[in-house]
């Protein structure tokens, strides 16, 4: 199998972060190693060789990565299209002015929920002021502008509204995006686990929205893995188009693929990043299809969403070379029921 070209790298330069929100997709246990700027620009340099031509700047916080500027400027003079991906709360105008004028083109800010009280509640910071601030910011400088609101049950409810504070603070892309199982989250998600109903109502709203500001603003909504019946297909595939450099520089296929206990990770403080994309065994070892078991060797699925998250198989199902458990065929399957009777019985607990 020949070794596929990526589009994507994401850099989470930093899991440094002010604010403790419960469905946070970083690791549980944080390193708090950062790479030096002159091996993130060797590996931005490696990036765009191999095909990238994206880079994602992320965290944690990335705005506390002191080099950021750095970066920026050495993505868009390797021709990338740079954004960052940001909580916004320790940015200044005069940084972000900085920014734009180093390369940047695009920020994705992230905010918790459409009102106050409960968008700091769920990020456990009084922070919804000053990211309103940074999204008036943005706007002034062109720039284009994505807001990220991560949907649970504490906020699927009002997304209506969620839709109508991304209008007011001139967003150009609203991504509505349900809580996936990892990380922190996997930890507590019997707490963020909203119900199908929540679901589907939801995702009606964002459609009746979507229709409404057609031309005007982009409205996404990434469906949840616990209440289909096929699964995604998880970063297009592992190691197939996007790369993933954590702030120690292990270079993954997913920024939860270090769950999977069995996998070492190669980092590009030792090797070069093309040579780690083309050669490290735990980038192949779920690559294309020849890995995979019934039922999915034999579906007509396996090259669309080949075989579902990894990370996600062994979360639920101990084992990650099954089906994803979000598949109706996966002999894991059940897993997705316990979760769901597990929420309904802490509900219960907490009346």
């Amino acid at each position: 199998m020949s070794t596929p070209r990526p589009y994507t790298l994401i850099a989470e330069l930093t899991y440094k972060c002010a604010l403790h929100c419960p469905y946070c997709s970083n690791p549980a246990r944080r390193t708090q190693e950062t790479l030096p700027a002159e091996i993130w620009e060797r590996t931005l340099d490696d990036a765009s060789a191999l095909g990238v031509v994206q880079l994602h700047l992320s965290g944690g916080e990335p705005l506390l990565y002191r080099d950021l500027e750095r970066l920026i400027a050495r993505g868009h003079q390797l021709g990338l299209y740079v954004n960052l991906i940001t909580s916004g709360v320790p940015l200044t105008r005069a940084r972000l002015i900085a920014l734009h004028a180093a390369g940047l083109d695009h920020i994705q800010l992230s905010i918790q929920d459409a009102t106050r009280q409960s968008s700091d509640s769920i990020a456990g910071a009084r922070v919804f002021d000053r990211k309103c601030q940074v999204a008036s910011w943005v706007h002034d400088t062109g720039l284009a502008f994505t807001l990220n609101v991560v949907l649970h049950r504490a906020n699927i409810d009002r997304v209506p509204e969620i839709v109508a504070l991304a209008e007011q603070l001139g967003a150009h892309r609203l991504e509505l995006a349900n809580t996936q199982y990892l990380g922190v989250a996997f930890a507590n998600r019997a707490w963020l686990l909203p119900t199908r109903t929540q679901i589907e109502e939801a995702y009606e709203a964002a459609q009746r929205a979507r229709e409404r500001l057609f031309g005007r603003m982009e409205i996404i909504f990434v469906k949840p893995d616990y209440f289909g019946s096929t699964p995604r297909a998880c970063m297009d595939g592992w190691a197939r188009n996007y790369i993933h450099v954590t702030p120690a520089g292990r270079v993954l296929p997913c920024h939860a693929a270090e769950a999977i206990p069995e996998l070492v990770f190669d980092s590009v403080r030792d090797r070069g990043l093309a040579e780690i994309w083309a050669s490290s065994p735990a980038l192949q070892r779920f690559r294309g299809e020849s890995w995979m078991k019934e039922p999915c060797r034999s579906c007509e699925r396996r090259s669309i969403d080949f075989g579902g998250c990894r990370c996600q198989a062994y979360l639920l199902a101990g084992d990650p070379t099954v089906a994803d458990p979000a598949c109706a065929l996966s002999p894991a399957h059940g897993q997705i029921e316990s979760v769901h009777n597990e929420r309904t019985y802490v509900l219960r607990a907490r009346r």
